[in-house]
């Protein structure tokens, strides 16, 4: 059966405590005038029928976006599992009818246009209870589609086998990994560090204007 927008919760993970970039909110660095996160938002706009903001931290910092915000369901920041689990409750909670969540980073201000497309393709044609992606021989476990299904069984990996690692729990599952060319642009490029924006700066100038 066919995945279809309507079918998907986008969360835009944003409950990292960006170190590398000296704190703050790494979404909320400019990127060719606009905040990164706008950019998430523009791209993944079409792909999901609705989208929640995984945020810990005053919510009102986000106040422009007009998005639901929904801080870690697990406490103490435990890493990316805990905004996946979040999107699951969340759209459990209110988006009943959405049968999947698409995880996606906030840093990353190429995110594909067609990445549900292809991640619900990739489900159906290899009979997978998830997917993710990779670029350049790199693997992006956080950025998939994931079914809200597993709420539960994520929930324990968490709590009570107080699993941390992406791909220790999604080894549990059969899993389809969608690749995308990293040339001339990485789609799932990272703005972890503050000059990884000027790296950013002249990709979207080169390739996005």
């Amino acid at each position: 059966m066919a995945i279809e927008a309507g079918d998907i919760v986008g969360v835009l993970l944003a409950g990292g405590q960006s170190r590398r970039m000296g704190g703050g909110d790494k979404s909320l660095r400019h990127l060719a005038g606009r905040p990164i996160l706008e950019h998430v938002i523009e791209r993944l706009s079409g792909q999901v029928g609705r989208m929640v903001l995984n945020a810990n931290g005053d919510p009102a910092r986000f106040e422009a976006y007009d998005l639901p915000i929904a801080p870690d369901v697990v406490a103490g920041q435990p890493g990316p599992l805990a905004g996946v689990l979040t999107g699951m409750c969340w759209a459990a909670a209110h988006v009943p009818a959405a049968r999947w969540i698409l995880t996606v980073a906030t840093d990353a201000p190429f995110v594909p246009r067609d990445l549900a497309d292809r991640l619900g393709q990739a489900i159906d044609r290899d009979g997978a209870e998830l997917a993710c992606t990779s670029s350049g021989g790199r693997h992006h476990p956080v950025i998939g589609l994931w079914p809200v299904t597993l709420t539960g069984a994520l929930r324990e990996a968490l709590e009570v086998e107080e699993i941390r690692k992406v791909d220790r729990w999604t080894a549990r599952y059969r899993m389809s990994v969608v690749d995308y060319s990293d040339v001339p642009v990485d789609p799932f490029f990272n703005v972890n560090k503050p000059e990884d924006i000027k790296t950013a700066e002249i990709s979207y100038k080169k390739h996005f204007i």
